[in-house]
């Protein structure tokens, strides 16, 4: 992403995001259409991506969809036709599509505020809020930081309440040594354009739930049985309406949202050198928080397993100030910057929530609506110059 026109590189000159697409991701895929006759739609490079993410996260199924939204849009889908309606407990601080796809699969969304160190829902609020009505707890990792505790994992497996892992923004970040993304029932990823890796849109839905998987794929595809693995789930179907066409039986009113083999080809290219991106990316992040002044600027982020591909900066205090003084500094250096962080800060304050829950109900979570004022996300990606780092942490300590 570059600068808009109104406001001209300058100075640091630091994009948002750097194109994460190679050239080598590029040959790649020139040279899967050099084939005679390749086959576009989903097939082979579809499957094989699916596989070889099954094995990088450590869980067992993995299904391929155009977007991490669409992710969002099925898993949910499939909590709907598995356990039926109900609450589900979700962040205030998250990419909209989280909530939506509760409020679209007819779920009730029950808030909570953020833990200020993680930006991530606050573990003791979530099981606070926890009623017979709840369904799951839809967790997201923001920003390539760990929203887990051993309290959080314990106690709803105690209660038998499912989790599931947003995981589109902190694809590699680990808890315990362990992926983000392995300990849910379920979970999301996203390969966005300016995410970890980027297969241009895409998105992936992990379970280790063999029903699960099953469900996932049939929505991913206008809810056809035909889209299942198992020949026992196809077998079921085709006795129980003997009337219908077997390769025409819909089990589900679902959704078109396969992608492509050139989306999968590119996602195969680039996960082969994610790890080492991702090594690039946490020494960068620590660089930055390293040099921060943490008397005006939060510097005391839980950074254990972290994997970040987004600078956080937010202000210590509430400061209008201090803050006017950092985007007007970051503007005229070239710095790209999302205040609230990536998708638009508190959710509560959106148009689309106010109409579900009120006007003033932003008001009971304090803590999200101080990084929605005094919050930013600046790009952090491997071919970041990383000499710019210090010097943009001095600018910044100079402030106010």
């Amino acid at each position: 992403m570059t600068p808009p026109a109104s406001l001209p590189a300058a100075g640091l000159d630091w994009p948002l995001m750097n194109n994460n697409i190679t050239r080598s991701d590029l040959d790649t895929v020139i040279k899967f259409l050099r084939q005679d006759n390749p086959i576009l739609t989903q097939s082979r490079n579809v499957r094989a991506f699916e596989e070889e993410w099954s094995q990088w996260l450590g869980m067992k199924y993995s299904v391929f969809v155009n977007s991490g939204a669409s992710a969002n849009l099925v898993t949910i889908a499939a909590l709907r036709e598995i356990a039926g309606l109900g609450e589900i407990i979700v962040p205030t601080l998250t990419w909209v599509s989280d909530i939506a796809s509760v409020l679209q699969n007819g779920f009730k969304p029950v808030f909570t505020d953020i833990n200020p160190q993680t930006l991530c829902m606050d573990s003791d609020e979530i099981l606070a809020k926890i009623t017979p009505q709840t369904r799951a707890v839809f967790l997201t990792h923001v920003l390539g930081y760990n929203g887990l505790t051993q309290k959080l994992l314990d106690e709803l497996q105690a209660r038998g309440i499912p989790l599931i892992e947003d995981v589109c923004e902190s694809h590699g970040a680990t808890f315990k040594g362990r992926k983000l993304g392995s300990y849910g029932l379920v979970s999301n990823f996203s390969y966005y354009y300016a995410h970890h890796m980027s297969t241009i849109e895409g998105g992936m839905i992990c379970t280790n739930d063999e029903r699960w998987y099953e469900t996932v794929r049939m929505l991913r595809s206008h809810g056809m049985t035909r889209e299942a693995i198992s020949p026992q789930v196809k077998e079921q179907y085709k006795t129980n309406h003997p009337d219908l066409n077997p390769d025409f039986i819909f089990a589900f009113p679902a959704y078109n949202v396969r992608s492509t083999e050139i989306n999968a080809v590119l996602g195969r290219s680039q996960l082969k050198r994610l790890d080492e991106n991702n090594e690039v990316r946490t020494r960068n992040l620590r660089a930055f928080l390293g040099g921060l002044d943490p008397a005006k600027y939060r510097t005391d982020f839980d950074l254990e397993g972290s994997c970040n591909y987004a600078f956080t900066l937010v202000l210590k205090n509430p400061d209008p100030g201090l803050r006017d003084q950092v985007e007007q500094m970051l503007r005229r250096e070239g710095v790209e910057f999302r205040r609230g962080t990536a998708g638009g800060g508190n959710q509560l304050r959106q148009p689309y929530a106010r109409k579900l829950v009120g006007d003033r109900e932003f008001e009971k979570y304090p803590k999200v609506d101080h990084v929605h004022f005094f919050g930013y996300y600046i790009g952090n990606y491997p071919d970041l110059n990383a000499a710019k780092i210090p010097r943009l942490c001095a600018l910044l300590n100079g402030l106010g």
